[in-house]
């Protein structure tokens, strides 16, 4: 009885999403909880949901679902518009059939901007005072 139960949920689905939670909560329990998480910041949400948006995409629905409680993303998913609007990105009909993840990586490969390269500043940069090469 116990394999058909077991095949049951494979045929529906389930169980590979019990075992991702199940994981899930191992991950949760193992965590060291004297060195608390950072509180979740406006960019690792945004992150958090591009990565969620390229992994449900891919299928890899499982990991999305570890990423969500480990990382204490709200369960429903940021509104699509709302992230392309935040990271300024428009897009035409076809890139919306894609993670704003390939359309990310499609510009930056594909950019003449500054011979090839993107300069990079981290969010604590924009607020400390010039260094020396300033």
């Amino acid at each position: 009885t116990f394999l058909a139960v077991r095949e049951t949920l494979e045929a529906r689905g389930v169980l590979g999403q019990l075992k991702a939670r199940i994981r899930a909560e191992v991950f949760s329990a193992l965590d060291d909880q004297r060195e608390p998480r950072p509180p979740l910041s406006h960019e690792n949400l945004l992150i958090n949901e591009l990565i969620r948006e390229y992994l449900e995409f891919n299928k890899y629905r499982y990991t999305a679902s570890v990423l969500t409680a480990e990382s204490s993303q709200p369960e429903v998913p940021l509104d699509r518009q709302f992230l392309a609007n935040e990271l300024k990105v428009v897009e035409d009909t076809s890139s919306k059939s894609v993670p704003l993840l390939y359309g990310l990586l499609s510009h930056f490969l594909n950019s003449s901007d500054s011979g090839g390269k993107v300069f990079l500043r981290g969010a604590a940069a924009s607020n400390a005072p010039p260094g020396p090469d300033a």
